[in-house]
C-alpha cells in the first residue's frame, strides 16, 4: 500500500444534496490521509445559507453511506463554525478545500500562526464542473437546474416529453 503523505487531515462543508463535487473533495482527503476528519456545518450554522438545507442528520448519514467502503480511518463531526478543531489541535497536517472555500484555510492558517501552531498545507481542487460546464453546487441542485451528477435538468425534462410526444 501506499504511504500517504498526511498522518491527519481536515476537510468541511454543508455537504448538502450530497453531489459529485462532494465525493471529489472527500476522495481527494482520503487519497492524502491516514486520517480525515471530516467537518458538516450544525444546522444552526448551515441556516446562514437558506432554510432550504437538509438536517445535519441527513447530510452526515449520506456521508456515513458514501464512505462505508474507505479503508481509511475517519472521523465526522459537527461544525458550528468555519474552523472547527482545526484551530484547536496542533496535530492536522493539511486541509483539503475547493477554490471556492480556499480562503477560509488560509483563515485558519493565520488563527494557527498566532496561536504558534503549524500552518496546514492546503490542498486545493477545482469545482467539478456540470454538463454546462458550470460548477455542481448544492444551490443548483436546489434550484432543480441539476441533478447531483451535475445533469442538466431541463434536457432531462426535454428528452421525456420528446419521447412521450412520439
Amino acid at each position: 500500500m501506499k504511504v500517504k503523505k498526511y498522518s491527519l487531515v481536515a476537510v468541511g462543508g454543508t455537504f448538502d444534496r450530497f453531489h459529485k463535487g462532494h465525493r471529489r473533495l472527500l476522495d481527494e482527503a482520503f487519497r492524502v490521509g491516514n486520517t480525515v476528519m471530516i467537518g458538516v456545518t450544525s444546522d444552526e450554522f448551515a441556516s446562514a445559507k437558506g432554510d432550504d438545507i437538509e438536517p445535519c442528520s441527513v447530510r452526515m448519514k449520506n456521508l456515513e453511506e458514501y464512505l462505508s467502503d474507505k479503508d481509511t480511518e475517519y472521523h465526522i463531526m459537527r461544525l458550528e463554525d468555519p474552523y472547527g478543531t482545526t484551530v484547536t489541535d496542533e496535530r492536522f497536517d493539511a486541509i483539503v478545500v475547493s477554490r471556492e472555500t480556499e480562503p477560509v484555510a488560509h483563515e485558519i492558517n493565520e488563527i494557527r500562526k498566532r496561536k504558534g501552531f503549524r500552518e496546514l498545507d492546503i490542498i486545493t481542487i477545482d469545482m467539478v464542473p456540470a454538463d454546462d460546464g458550470i460548477p455542481i453546487s448544492s444551490t443548483r441542485i436546489r434550484r432543480g437546474e441539476i441533478d447531483r451528477m451535475g445533469h442538466l435538468l431541463e434536457r432531462i425534462r426535454h428528452a421525456i416529453k420528446r419521447k412521450r410526444n412520439k
